[in-house]
């Protein structure tokens, strides 16, 4: 799948939400909604303190699509109000393996969203990179993220000492099988 003229794009449709593609006018809510305290806490490697910033990880992310070689990230709309809530990614890790990640902006946390959002990402991305499991692996202390991925389908495999964005923390790695 690396030619683009012939790739799927994505939309995914829920009851509230819409999953697709990234573009270039998305970056200043995008840059808005990467520096609140969560996402600085759990993913600090997915901040981006200016638009510049934000600019340059989008014109990579949207380079992604069509592929299957980096990240595959798609912003979260809420139908009603059109606004940009969040994302939900399929990351590669190691050994041809893939990660799932996701992130509500805080201002919109406890409406359900991430689990609406991934609930409805988990079959197509695993369709369309014909892939049967998906990992889901935070920090042990990040309960929400383990509430979500717990309700999405996902099933613990390791709660313990593990590596995480570099260092060793506890950390808790869930599967999710097609």
């Amino acid at each position: 799948m690396t030619n683009k003229a012939e790739r799927e794009e994505m939309l995914i449709e829920t009851e509230r939400l819409v999953i697709t593609e990234f573009t270039m006018d998305m970056a200043p809510v995008v840059q808005e909604n990467s520096v609140d305290e969560d996402n600085k806490r759990f993913v600090p490697d997915e901040v981006w303190e200016t638009k510049a910033e934000a600019e340059e990880t989008l014109k990579f992310l949207i380079s992604q699509y069509g592929t299957f070689d980096g990240p595959l990230v798609y912003p979260i709309i809420v139908k009603k109000t059109n606004d940009n809530v969040g994302y939900v990614q399929l990351c590669p890790i190691e050994n041809g393996k893939w990660e799932i990640g996701y992130h509500i902006a805080k201002k919109y946390t406890g409406n359900g969203y991430a689990t609406e959002a991934v609930t409805a990402f988990l079959p197509v991305i695993a369709r369309q990179a014909n892939i049967r499991e998906i990992y889901g692996i935070c920090l042990a202390e990040n309960k929400a993220s383990i509430a979500v991925m717990r309700k999405c389908g996902f099933q613990n495999i390791f709660t313990g000492i593990g590596l995480y964005q570099g260092t060793d923390r506890e950390i808790v790695k869930n599967v999710w099988r097609a």
